[in-house]
């Protein structure tokens, strides 16, 4: 029992949040149904199988290697290469699943070729958490932004894409001003490519978010269920089913809150550079998701919200599951994280007010 509340610390804590929240209000589990969003439940669930599949192909796996012969023995060259990369898939599989296929992969090149660890992966958990933030399928605070609202893909991706553009430009600036490691990588690990798995995958991440964006939600799990039952079972074997339950009582707690804060006249910002500060201070605190949440039932101007959240992703470790990811995996402190994440965090967070007020 003490193994399973570790492992899933997160769902236990919110679990308690759900029962003090029914001391204060008795009609909670009668409510709880209508507190959770099963739309996009039902798209990030299915988005989050896919990238399961796009994780169990090996596809990623078996591009970071090319990128590492190219490094030449350089950590800046290397970082240059990888940082990108992560970005990228992020912004299309999610950060969390870009960060369980990376990390193992950024840790065991530390041991081979003597890179800072804690430095390669806390500068990779930003950039996930920095591509994710692209696109609406990038995360799933983006991805109940995305249903809430009923924006078109390419309209959420051309609002975010500036801001995403100054991160990943800083990112790498934190990268050319550090100092240079000499790598001296001797081998690098295999990995198998299944290229049916990879393609079913695919497929599939492109019909999600076709239906996605029409709406039709409830079909993209139905479908992705489907589909990976018949042809590839391992993919669902394998998915970790807790988050579902997770995103189900972060729904429940941080609804029933906002309504809370709303009934005891505490108003949150709706937009302008107010709304940006308030979303990402209450991510450093709470995590990105919960706080989109939140900020969702005082109708807030989509671009702030979205902007602060995937701010607030970096900083202090909860901001973002995909940082605890990536420190759980890589067995890095929490100061180590800390020692790059937060300045990151507040000369990112700076620069995005700054382009919000142009």
């Amino acid at each position: 029992m003490r193994g399973l509340i570790a492992r899933e610390w997160f769902l236990t804590v919110l679990l308690v949040l759900y029962l003090l929240l029914m001391l204060l209000d008795s009609s909670l589990p009668e409510k709880t149904v209508g507190l959770v969003d099963w739309g996009s439940l039902s798209l990030i669930t299915a988005l989050i199988i896919t990238s399961k599949g796009l994780e169990l192909s090996g596809i990623f796996g078996k591009i970071a290697p090319k990128l590492v012969r190219k490094s030449r023995g350089s950590g800046k060259r290397l970082l240059f290469f990888l940082l990108p990369s992560i970005a990228v898939s992020s912004a299309f599989i999610m950060n969390d699943t870009s960060m369980l296929v990376f990390i193992p992969l950024v840790v065991v090149l530390s041991e081979l070729s003597g890179m800072n660890k804690a430095k390669a992966v806390t500068l990779s958990a930003i950039s996930a958490n920095v591509g994710s933030a692209l696109t609406p399928i990038g995360n799933p605070q983006n991805v109940i932004i995305w249903h809430r609202y009923g924006l078109g893909f390419t309209a959420f991706t051309l609002g975010m894409l500036p801001f995403v553009l100054l991160w990943l430009g800083i990112l790498l600036t934190f990268v050319l001003g550090g100092s240079e490691e000499r790598l001296t990588i001797e081998s690098i690990p295999s990995v198998s490519f299944r290229k049916d798995t990879f393609l079913i995958s695919l497929l599939l991440l492109i019909t999600n978010v076709y239906l996605g964006e029409t709406g039709r939600h409830y079909l993209a799990l139905l479908i992705t269920l489907a589909v990976f039952l018949v042809f590839e079972r391992g993919v669902l074997l394998g998915f970790d089913w807790a988050l579902v339950l997770t995103f189900v009582f972060i729904f429940a707690d941080f609804n029933e809150l906002s309504v809370l804060f709303q009934s005891s006249r505490i108003y949150l910002p709706t937009g302008g550079v107010s709304l940006i500060l308030a979303s990402a201070g209450l991510s450093q605190v709470i995590s990105n998701v919960p706080a989109t949440v939140v900020f969702l039932n005082s109708t807030p101007q989509w671009l702030p919200l979205a902007v602060g959240v995937n701010a607030g992703g970096n900083g202090l470790v909860v901001g973002s599951f995909a940082n605890l990811i990536a420190i759980r995996i890589a067995r890095i402190s929490v100061k180590d994280f800390h020692r790059y994440s937060v300045p990151y965090f507040l000369l990112s967070l700076a620069v995005a007010i700054i382009a919000f007020g142009f």
